[in-house]
């Protein structure tokens, strides 16, 4: 079994948190990260800790689940280590593919000189101009199998994800960032990131064939976020005052990111934005992240039932607007702040074993409207 986390918008919804939540509870036996350092996913610790990672999946906090970086992954040495040792990983429990892609300082100076981070907000990581590097063939990349230090962990990662999954293993694969800041797709290029950001895309960076998933669960904030800046368009803008005095919220504080620390912008949810996402990654199920947010009485609630009439009633609407189940609520900043629906529903969750999935969700459904 295969499921693919994926985000809806521009990042930063809490993919890190529905990951480590199904890890932890579902009993997932891998979990495989894509992407490069440009973006952290935030999770509590087996200590409780608050801990941004940027290199190793979040299925970190299972000790049981074996980790791995696929072959799309730019890797930060530096970065690297530091998460290995942070946790104590070894090679029995971290797998890198061997056609990872290295990056070295020349990268991070390469876009702080062509003023990225001015330009188009980006985090100057260096993720950007590595992965070009790659795509020119310029002669002094490395990629994993390169660099000796990293020999003990150096597996083909596709193949052992098909040998997983043919003994039935339940594999994670967690994707970066969102939809809206996809190469190809975002309507706001270029103000994107440097690759493709959907499901379809990570199937193809730890390289399988879209066949062998099983679950598309996308996320979803409240109210989406961009990096303060010059970051691109963020529809329907507002401010943490807002958010605050629309929630009741006692003592709001306005969000940071988790890598470059800067304010994040934040908006009121765009439907057509949402609509955009799940046409694009069709998912089997929605996480909606920042209930709290449309009313501080929804913070740390147990149950669906004990959210407010006005929270469920703007949950019901994503779910008929997008025909996808919101079988994940956030409501607090905590990995345990998720009220988990799945009990709720009669049908699998897995809405493509369903031999009508297609003609619901095509013969009228809200999701094509308009389109």
């Amino acid at each position: 079994m295969i499921t693919i986390i994926v985000g809806g918008q521009y990042g930063s919804e809490g993919k890190g948190k529905v990951a480590s939540y199904l890890c932890c509870n579902d009993k997932y036996d891998i979990a495989v990260r894509c992407g490069g350092p440009n973006s952290g996913h935030t999770v509590f610790a087996l200590d409780g800790k608050k801990v941004v990672l940027r290199q190793i999946p979040v299925g970190v906090v299972n000790e049981k689940t074996i980790l791995y970086l696929c072959a799309g992954c730019l890797i930060d040495m530096e970065i690297l280590l530091g998460e290995i040792n942070s946790f104590g990983l070894t090679s029995e429990r971290l797998k890198i593919d061997r056609n990872a892609t290295m990056m070295n300082a020349e990268d991070k100076e390469y876009e702080r000189l062509q003023l990225l981070d001015k330009r188009i907000g980006s985090t100057c990581s260096g993720t950007g101009f590595a992965l070009a590097k790659r795509i020119m063939r310029e002669k002094n990349v490395k990629l994993a199998k390169d660099v000796p230090e990293l020999e003990p962990y150096l597996i083909d990662i596709s193949s052992e994800i098909v040998k997983a999954c043919i003994k039935g293993k339940k594999i994670m694969i967690e994707g970066t960032q969102g939809y809206g800041l996809s190469l190809y797709h975002s309507p706001f290029y270029p103000f994107s990131t440097g690759r493709d950001t959907t499901a379809a895309a990570f199937c193809s960076e730890v390289g399988i064939s879209p066949f062998l998933v099983n679950e598309i669960v996308m996320v979803l904030r409240t109210f989406p976020i961009r990096v303060a800046g010059n970051s691109g368009p963020l529809p329907d803008e507002i401010d943490w005052n807002i958010v605050q005095a629309e929630s009741n919220y006692p003592n709001l504080q306005p969000e940071y990111t988790s890598v470059t620390k800067r304010l994040r912008r934040v908006a009121r949810f765009d439907m057509n934005m949402a609509k955009k996402a799940a046409m694009a990654n069709f998912p089997t199920s929605i996480a909606l992240t920042g209930v709290d947010y449309l009313d501080h009485a929804n913070l740390g609630a147990r149950s669906y039932d004990s959210l407010s009439d006005e929270s469920k009633m703007f949950i019901e609407d994503i779910e008929n607007v997008l025909q996808a189940r919101v079988e994940f609520v956030g409501v607090g900043p905590s990995s345990s702040d998720l009220i988990d629906r799945r009990s709720e529903f009669t049908k699998a969750s897995t809405l493509f074993n369903d031999n009508d999935f297609w003609h619901d969700r095509t013969d009228g459904g809200s999701i094509f409207a308009d389109q």
